[in-house]
């Protein structure tokens, strides 16, 4: 199942006091990106984060799902209503993040 448009602009919209946050469309879901890493996506209408070591202490309860088959798991963010909680994420985990490859 595809995730829609509307949940990614609502999620766009929690995520409206941090600078620098773009996305992706990709095979009808979307990759979050955060000052050029990627930080998760949305999938099937779930946002979900990389399992940063600042992720899981963030989000100690939540659990671990694949965002496809064959994916590696992320967090699932259940509390996307929490803007507070989703800028200290984003935040927290993008020193933990791996730089951008070049483009050749």
């Amino acid at each position: 199942m595809a995730s829609s448009k509307d949940y990614l602009e609502f999620i766009m919209e929690q995520l409206s006091e941090l600078k620098e946050v773009t996305y992706r469309a990709m095979m009808g879901e979307f990759i979050i990106y955060y000052r050029g890493k990627i930080v998760g996506g949305i999938y099937d209408d779930r946002l979900l984060v990389k399992p940063t070591k600042s992720a899981i202490s963030l989000l100690p309860d939540a659990p671990f799902e694949l965002p496809y088959e064959g994916a590696k798991e992320m967090l699932l963010v259940e509390d996307v209503d929490n803007r507070e909680l989703l800028t200290e994420l984003f935040n927290a985990t993008y020193d933990e993040l791996p730089s951008p490859k070049p483009k050749k």
